[in-house]
């Protein structure tokens, strides 16, 4: 997931404090992700499928009221499979979310988002 994330524009990871491995737009989070070693975790911004989303056993809104901001996270135990497609579209969104217009409209024109 980081090595998709950082195909988008001007993304770059970010490691806040400890235990993170960030993915950022200009220095401003869109994805959290598990470090390596961690059970598979992932948060986005979600802005127009944050219901649907909650609607899955594996989520929660974010802690530290992220939540309520639109923020999602997926927890996977050891083994389970991982949705790839579907952490790549919340991926996208987030970015989309998160991004400035400049970097939207260059991954819109370079073709870069994910296939849905």
């Amino acid at each position: 997931m980081r090595a998709l994330g950082l195909r988008y524009p001007r993304s770059h990871t970010k490691s806040p404090w400890p235990g993170h491995g960030d993915l950022a737009v200009n220095d401003k989070t869109f994805c959290y992700l598990n470090v390596e070693g961690d059970p598979f975790s992932i948060s986005c911004k979600l802005p127009h499928s944050f219901d649907d989303a909650l609607e899955l056993p594996f989520t929660t809104p974010t802690a530290y009221g992220l939540g309520r901001a639109g923020w999602v996270t997926a927890n996977l135990d050891a083994g389970d499979p991982i949705p790839m497609d579907l952490f790549e579209r919340w991926m996208d969104e987030s970015f989309r979310a998160q991004a400035p217009k400049r970097a939207v409209k260059q991954l819109d024109s370079e073709g870069l988002a994910p296939k849905t």
